[in-house]
């Protein structure tokens, strides 16, 4: 036979053929075929002669699922025309509400619609209540009462804070967590699971709510001194990794500033006398009060490094030359303090601080979730062998048993593959939907066997294909049945049942369109004469 006839004829099988090479590929290809996306951390990574990543079950770790502070008043009516007037109004009512509650930066938030001319209102913080709130929105002039007010935040709002979780973790090298949302009770939850941390460590990483700045600390004129912020987190483009300087013994990141950031922050250093004092800075020494030029890197309110302006870098503003780079510095105590301000400057501030006193944790110990990989795989070689055994005997012909079993057992490699190809965190759940996979992929083959050999041998393929067509039409019926009962768990956050909702409809799509006719062409060719 011609390749070309040969194709042509058998291209079910090679579909099949090629499927499992890309899937084998996906699995076992060092690094994976995504080698290229890293994340800061993962050079430390344990390799594996495997692709697949595994979440908490199967490989240990904690989930923390908590809150977020804050209240909404949402879908407030504001009759403005003009679209200009109505943008502004968001600020301004934003500035209102930080003024009339004495908030911090960021803790007030106002996003507008301009088309239902609505707006919402949120405030990020738990000492606050009900009736200030919807007095300081009063106070900015707006209709609003305090049955107005609910508590939570917005779907924006975690959507955002979400992303930056989910951020945090990617630049922390943590693979194979996982951030998204949940309601219980009608409160909606920030659900966090991370393998390998412990409690404390996630909470770390959760708690901090990133807001990085750079202030100026210098002489107040009278005596004293004053704090001035310099920069904050969205006038730094370029921000490197966490690094270590063997000469000078410090640690720090290396961050470029926007251009016209970086123009703005060098007057403010000519203007407030910086550049005329370097080296002289010593922050937290009352004999130097009112004396002290310091640049200070404050992270959530918190100082975490004071230091000096270096004479280089005071010599390039002064000229004026330090602009057209950005770059510098930002200098932290201990190589910790760096990492964690690299990974808040690449993620970004969380939105709204996540309240832990009403959260709920799980954790799983890494010798425990052990015990569970060892279980699952030895569940799934005893299922495929008790299916092997219940197929042979059924039909006592290894022509139609053989290529059954291989079938089946092709549709959980081609999961595993698009698994490892997607960093899909396999957990218990998966697991199951694995089994489930291969027990109604065996179904599926048995029903095609039955219906092929229903009337005695077949010899003739326009008779095979007549009865492989009509089990098809069965085996295609009963796959959209599950799919459409699967695919609600597969939408909603229903926790683990949405990882077993999506193996499972991927091992139902898997055998219709791939598995299955392989399947069909294998036996065409194994029963027919011609």
């Amino acid at each position: 036979m011609k390749p070309i006839a040969f194709a042509k004829s058998n291209w079910r099988v090679l579909l099949l053929t090629l499927f499992l090479s890309l899937s084998l590929v996906f699995l076992f290809y060092p690094g994976g075929v995504m080698a290229g996306e890293t994340y800061v951390g993962n050079e430390t990574e344990d390799q594996s002669l495997h692709n697949l990543e595994f979440g908490l079950g199967l490989d240990g770790g904690t989930k923390i699922s908590a809150p977020v502070v804050g209240m909404t008043v949402e879908e407030i009516e504001v009759d403005v025309d003009d679209p200009d007037e109505f943008e502004q109004r968001g600020p301004e009512i934003q500035q209102t509400m930080s003024d009339e509650l004495d908030l911090e930066t960021g803790d007030a938030l106002v996003r507008t619609d301009y088309e239902s001319r609505q707006m919402s209102a949120e405030v990020f913080t738990d000492n606050v209540t009900e009736a200030e709130f919807a007095a300081a929105l009063q106070e900015a002039g707006l209709d609003v009462t305090e049955d107005d007010v609910r508590q939570g935040v917005t779907r924006d709002t975690r959507d955002d804070i979400e992303t930056t979780i989910q951020s945090r973790i990617n630049e922390a090298g943590l693979s194979g967590s996982r951030v998204s949302q949940a309601e219980m009770d009608g409160t909606f939850y920030i659900v966090t699971e991370a393998p390998d941390m412990t409690d404390d460590e996630l909470r770390a990483l959760l708690e901090d709510r990133g807001v990085v700045e750079i202030v100026m600390h210098y002489p107040d004129g009278e005596g004293g001194q004053q704090n001035e912020t310099a920069l904050v987190q969205s006038d730094f483009g370029t921000i490197g990794t966490a690094s270590y300087n063997t000469e000078r013994d410090y640690h720090y990141v290396p961050v470029a500033v926007n251009p016209g950031s970086a123009e703005e922050y060098q007057n403010m250093m000519v203007e407030n006398s910086f550049t005329q004092n370097p080296q002289s800075c010593s922050y937290g020494d009352p004999s130097r009060e009112g004396q002290n030029y310091c640049l200070l890197t404050v992270v959530d309110g918190e100082v975490v490094e004071a230091h000096s302006v270096a004479p280089r870098l005071a010599d390039n503003m002064e000229r004026g030359e330090w602009a057209a780079s950005g770059n510098f510095q930002m200098i932290t105590s201990t190589q910790e303090e760096a990492q964690a301000l690299s990974v808040n400057l690449r993620a970004g501030e969380l939105r709204a601080p996540l309240d832990f006193s009403a959260a709920q944790t799980l954790t799983v110990s890494p010798a425990l979730a052990e015990q569970f990989k060892n279980y699952s795989l030895l569940i799934g070689i005893l299922s495929v062998l008790t299916v092997s055994g219940v197929v042979y005997l059924r039909y006592g012909d290894r022509r139609v048993a053989l290529p059954m079993i291989v079938t089946a057992l092709s549709e959980v490699v081609i999961l595993l593959g698009i698994a490892a190809l997607l960093r899909m965190p396999l957990d218990l759940s998966h697991v199951a939907g694995f089994i489930a996979v291969v027990g109604t992929g065996v179904d599926d083959l048995i029903i095609i066997a039955d219906e092929v050999l229903d009337e005695g041998d077949v010899n003739s393929r326009r008779v095979f294909e007549s009865r492989f067509r009509k089990a098809f039409w069965i085996i295609g019926a009963a796959a959209a049945t599950t799919i459409i009962a699967m695919s609600p768990l597969a939408i909603l956050s229903l926790g683990d049942l949405r990882g077993f909702a999506i193996i499972t409809i991927l091992g139902v799509l898997i055998g219709v369109l791939i598995t299955r006719p392989a399947y069909g062409d294998i036996l065409r060719r194994l029963l027919t004469d011609k």
